[in-house]
């Protein structure tokens, strides 16, 4: 499995990861494929720096990735202070009014309390592209389209080629026009946020459109080597996977080694149908898992979703709560379609040559069809 893409990132096989945990990329770029870290639950960009030292000491001198949240169009924005005063009162008692009913127990009185996931702000993103370059990304990903012209090019001069997802084909071409190297090609199916098209239209609609002028990774979906080939033979130069690593052994973020969390234990119970796509999570729609917590959203008088970066911090110390509690029917946390798939707990190398043997199996039955 091996694509002129994977061949220019030095990789066994073009197989991209997306990850807010730090063990699982490591894990994935340790396996041949190249592990991408989420970098915007990192409020600080000193446990960003402190992340990335880990990454590079226990990649074994493989290629990774970090995926950042910054829009194009540099927002005016606040302190936290000045953004907290902009959430209305009656969305607030609603979360707390919500969070009572579905039992979900308050913090602990030695908590630190969350004040929101301040990675959303365009500074703090920028930040992190930063301290991502002190160290040796071989890819910087943004997950709000393209970012910035000036820094497409701080990554350029670095010799960092940059990814950005697109959801449709003027996106693609858009992001293609401002620099961009790769384009994601995310459907419809995807876990987080997601546009209107489905996968199996979407990526060759926008191979085609960008024809030479930039590599396409097939998102959304994607969970099986049959998957694999076929985003492969739609003209796709690899994969962007998210979802498909929530049920890792190595997936520790918020969980501690003790079996399964609240959040693995819902999604391994979760069938193809059990997902919801919403503006509840960070104020953009996004496919989320669906549970008694995004039931409560959509009731007739739960108030409308509020704008990015708003809607984060209203949710984020009900997030917080939700996550400490062991109620796997009240979880908040992005997920898509292929959650039907994930039905047991594996490490990451496991699922990687599971995803090769497959692709290769499929392509021998091909052949065979010839």
């Amino acid at each position: 499995m091996q694509t002129d893409l994977s061949k220019k990132f030095g990789i066994d096989y073009p197989i991209f990861g997306f990850t807010p945990s730090e063990h699982v990329a490591a894990a994935i770029s340790r396996a041949g494929g190249l592990g991408v870290l989420g970098c915007v639950r990192f409020n600080d960009p000193d446990e960003l720096d402190a992340t990335l030292t880990w990454m590079d000491d226990n990649t074994d001198g493989k290629p990774y990735g970090v995926d950042i949240v910054m829009p194009a169009k540099v927002p005016t924005e606040g302190s936290a202070v000045d953004l907290d005063k902009l959430i209305p009162a009656e969305h607030r008692a609603f979360v707390d009014r919500t969070l009572t009913e579905l039992g979900v127990p308050p913090l602990g009185d030695d908590a630190e309390h969350a004040t929101g996931v301040l990675g959303w702000l365009h500074s703090v993103a920028r930040s992190h592209v930063d301290v991502a370059l002190a160290h040796r990304p071989a890819l910087i990903a943004n997950a709000l389209g393209s970012p910035p012209k000036d820094v497409i090019d701080l990554a350029h001069e670095h010799g960092v080629p940059v990814a950005a997802l697109a959801g449709a084909v003027d996106h693609a071409k858009r992001h293609v026009e401002n620099g961009v190297d790769i384009v994601i090609a995310q459907g419809y199916e995807a876990g987080g946020h997601t546009g209107e098209i489905a996968s199996m239209v979407l990526w060759p609609e926008i191979v085609d459109a960008l024809g030479d002028s930039a590599s396409v990774l097939a998102a959304g979906g994607i969970g099986s080597g049959r998957q694999i080939a076929a985003a492969l033979a739609l003209g796709a130069s690899g994969v962007w996977m998210g979802s498909y690593w929530l049920t890792t052994s190595e997936y520790k973020l918020g969980g501690a080694d003790k079996g399964p969390t609240a959040i693995q234990r819902a999604l391994l119970a979760a069938t193809s149908a059990d997902t919801v796509r919403s503006r509840i999570y960070s104020g953009k729609p996004a496919r989320l898992l669906k549970t008694k917590w995004t039931d409560a959203w959509a009731k007739p008088d739960a108030p409308a979703p509020l704008p990015m970066p708003l809607q984060n911090i209203l949710v984020s110390e009900a997030h917080q709560r939700i996550s400490a509690g062991s109620d796997p029917e009240v979880v908040a946390m992005p997920a898509g379609q292929i959650v039907g798939r994930m039905n047991e707990i594996r490490p990451v190398a496991e699922i990687i040559a599971e995803l090769v043997a497959e692709y290769d199996r499929t392509v021998d039955r091909l052949d065979a069809a010839r």
